[in-house]
């Protein structure tokens, strides 16, 4: 582990309540809620001094305590993953100048080494949140579901967008960049994230991550190789449990 690495937690918000696939989180995968499966990738990741799920709903937390899963309970009522994070980054006592890594609860097929990827800049002092991308291609930039950034000389974001960007104008080679929904946050920065009100591009794309633009907090972009698949449905979970059998011919 680099040792100008500040302290890093990882924290899996995990509710109860979705609109597409209700009880996500104790989703049976291979005879384990998906909730065990992105904790323990999770904690395979050598930066990461502790993992904690962050939930709202007895159930999940019954569930984890049963695996040995550690589990912080948070309030019903949070309007974005990312407030469940800070609460229980205040729960377990994260320091102030520590690193909070929010891990989607939903991508069973987390590697860990996009962690360690995630993690890396925070040994320049100047670095406040950061976020992983990955190339795309032409087609899937077309897709609103798939958000696209741009990224500048020094490494930040210069936008995020549910819209091709850049926009080719004449025949002009792009690679265009897709955002993977994986954050991390100086403890502090992340008080001042929750805290602020939404902005106007936020609130027309919404993306959450443009609050921090609008407001001149930058955030460091690390390109990735590795790939995931997240659940959003039912039916993702066999597409899920094919990737696990392969990667076990493939080991």
């Amino acid at each position: 582990m680099n040792k100008d690495l500040p302290p890093c937690y990882g924290i899996i918000p995990a509710r109860y309540d979705s609109s597409r696939f209700p009880g996500k989180p104790l989703a049976d995968i291979r005879g384990k809620p998906m909730f065990w499966h992105v904790y323990t990738r999770a904690a395979m990741t050598a930066a990461l001094v502790r993992v904690v799920i962050a939930t709202d709903d007895n159930r999940i937390m019954d569930a984890a305590h049963k695996l040995n899963v550690p589990a912080v309970m948070t309030a019903a009522d949070h309007v974005s993953g990312t407030d469940r994070v800070r609460e229980a980054a205040e729960s377990i006592g994260v320091e102030p100048d520590a690193v909070v890594v929010n891990i989607q609860g939903d991508e069973p097929l987390l590697d860990p080494k996009m962690l360690e990827e995630l993690v890396a800049p925070f040994s320049d002092a100047n670095v406040s949140v950061s976020t992983l991308t990955r190339h795309i291609s032409p087609a899937d930039a077309q897709r609103p579901d798939l958000v696209k950034v741009v990224v500048g000389q020094n490494g930040n974001a210069l936008y995020f967008s549910r819209s091709v960007i850049p926009f080719a104008r004449d025949e002009f080679p792009v690679e265009y960049l897709g955002h993977v929904g994986l954050y991390a946050f100086r403890k502090s920065v992340l008080d001042r994230f929750v805290n602020l009100a939404p902005g106007r591009l936020e609130r027309i794309e919404k993306l959450e991550q443009l609050r921090l633009l609008e407001n001149n907090i930058p955030i460091r972009v690390v390109e990735t190789a590795y790939e995931s698949i997240g659940v959003d449905r039912p039916e993702d979970i066999s597409r899920v449990i094919a990737a696990m059998e392969q990667e076990k011919k493939n080991v």
